[in-house]
């Protein structure tokens, strides 16, 4: 609901702040007071067009600013209008001014000659019929048919939609993996690979290299020898010299040592060319998978891993593939059927809706109205297998047709509230009317009182009116009056109420007479809070 709304300097109003009861409430003023500004705000925080003409002449900008609370949750909107556009907030933060229409869209209607109505719009006609089918299991159905066609549809997708593609895809992945597993790398074989590339490479060096060092190594043998045995003849005759003796031994075999390795590692070299060639080839085959899969082994291999898991997931696809055609099959004539179930129960809504919205009409002034709602068959979409639109004729002798081109603003509005209860219910928490009363009164106002205080019920309903009729039976009522060029917005008490009321009975809110017709006008509508009776409509016609 609107719990509060601050509008400054929009058109004649410089400043007013109301906080709207839950319920009924009624706006009202003698003409040209500026009451349709109230509705004008809503309009702007609800997304509409927003002109500069709007702005008063107090400031060079007029601001409007609603506080709305549904199930709990409070958002602030908020605009601000000036010579150059529009400013857009919904709780402090700057938005579009789209967004406020598709935050508040659902939630906030506002029936009037120059709004956009919902029930134009073939999904909430659809969510209106929806509330009076006569079982919840035709729209449950359809639902679970639409998911499981969707999943089915997503499958398909996920296919790439070419199962040759896929095979090709599966040969590819089963190609690569099986080149790099026969290859059969492991991580630090390149490094290896190329050590012995290279040890093979300089073979013929080495091994001369080698040999120089081993002769090098026994010529020293030769010339340490002599030295170690005159230091063994120096220890008999001096023991203190036997560490110097220790190390020229220790030298002897260190170098018998590196004698012996040198001439392993001098037969250990492999000069035969098929072994450089066979490391080449090896290196050759690592430089092939690299280009294709992986600057290095880790890298190969970390590929071959992807590779099977997504081989895994092709195959499993085409798999899927051979059962999936069937399924999609059956899952489109499941829906077929569940669209054309639904489609019927919503025709058995329709005219349940249809003949309510009628009596509501008849009750509400129009004396031979027509109301119908088509509903035509099309293919599945997520809302259904049907097409819905409404058609209006005020009167059975003129041709009905599309509510937005043939209905005025006064009879939208009637229209709209006899949808609404012929329906139960709806899925706006805020309606406001505008002109409902265009054109009505005496028993039919008071009818019309009757049946807005019932709407009223379960969500908040506001409605300019210049009927007393309709504006007893509102649960808190608001009155704009104007002073010059300045208009000013409060809230009525009782008995200010009942002082407007007069006002609108007899033009005078100071007349007895007017005030007395006032409080049984009041009277009547509290303790009428269905449609009036036609006994009740005479006891107010009789004065």
């Amino acid at each position: 609901m609107l719990d509060e709304l601050a509008v400054t300097n929009l058109g004649i109003i410089e400043s007013a702040r109301v906080e709207p009861s839950a319920g009924m409430v009624v706006v009202s003023g003698e003409t040209g007071t500026g009451k349709t500004l109230l509705l004008g705000a809503l309009r702007l925080l609800t997304g509409m067009p927003a002109r500069s003409s709007m702005i008063g002449p107090h400031r060079n900008e007029a601001t409007v600013e609603g506080r709305f609370v549904f199930d709990d949750t409070e958002l602030i909107v908020s605009r601000r209008i000036h010579a150059r556009g529009s400013r857009s907030y919904i709780n402090g933060s700057m938005v579009p001014a789209r967004t406020l229409a598709e935050r508040l869209d659902g939630l906030v209607e506002i029936v009037g000659q120059h709004d956009p109505l919902r029930l134009t719009r073939p999904n909430a006609l659809r969510t209106l019929l929806d509330l009076r089918l006569d079982s919840p299991d035709h729209l449950t159905g359809y639902r679970a048919a639409w998911k499981r066609a969707r999943e089915l549809d997503e499958a398909t997708a996920r296919l790439g939609g070419d199962l040759r593609a896929l095979e090709r895809e599966r040969d590819l992945l089963s190609y690569q993996i099986g080149e790099i597993e026969r290859a059969g790398f492991r991580i630090g074989e390149d490094e290896e690979l190329e050590r012995l590339a290279n040890r093979l490479g300089n073979a013929e060096l080495l091994v001369e290299l080698l040999g120089a060092a081993r002769l090098d190594l026994s010529s020293a043998r030769d010339r340490v020898g002599p030295a170690v045995a005159a230091l063994q003849r120096v220890c008999e005759l001096d023991p203190s010299q036997d560490e110097l003796l220790e190390m020229l031994e220790g030298l002897d075999a260190t170098l018998a040592e590196a004698s012996s390795a040198c001439r392993e590692a001098w037969e250990d070299i492999d000069t035969e060319p098929e072994a450089l060639t066979s490391v080449n080839d090896r290196l050759t085959l690592l430089g092939d998978l690299r280009r294709k899969y992986g600057a290095g082994i880790e890298e190969i291999l970390t590929y071959r891993e992807n590779a099977l898991a997504r081989h895994r997931e092709v195959t499993g696809l085409l798999d899927r593939a051979a059962t999936l055609e069937a399924d999609r099959a059956a899952s489109s004539h499941e829906l077929r059927e569940a669209g054309g179930s639904l489609r019927q129960a919503r025709r058995r809504a329709t005219a349940l809706i249809v003949e309510a919205a009628t009596a509501h009409l008849r009750e509400l002034g129009f004396g031979d109205p027509v109301v119908r709602m088509d509903i035509g068959e099309t293919a599945p979409r997520a809302t259904g297998a049907d097409t819905v639109e409404l058609l209006f004729s005020s009167d059975s002798r003129l041709e009905a047709g599309p509510v937005g081109r043939v209905a005025s603003g006064g009879e939208l509005s009637r229209l709209v509230l006899s949808l609404r209860l012929a329906s139960g219910s709806s899925d706006a928490r805020l309606m406001a009317f505008d002109e409902i009363d265009a054109g009505v009164g005496g028993t039919t106002a008071l009818a019309m009182g009757a049946k807005l205080a019932r709407l009223a019920t379960d969500r908040q309903a506001l409605c300019v009116s210049h009927l007393p009729q309709v504006a007893a039976y509102a649960d808190s009522h608001i009155v704009v009056e104007r002073d010059g060029p300045n208009a000013t917005v409060r809230t009525l008490g009782e008995e200010d109420r009942l002082r407007e009321l007069s006002r609108m009975l007899s033009g005078l809110a100071d007349s007895e007479r007017g005030y007395r017709h006032a409080r049984e006008l009041r009277a009547v509508a509290l303790a009428h809070r269905e449609p009036a009776t036609d006994q009740a409509a005479g006891e107010i016609a009789g004065h």
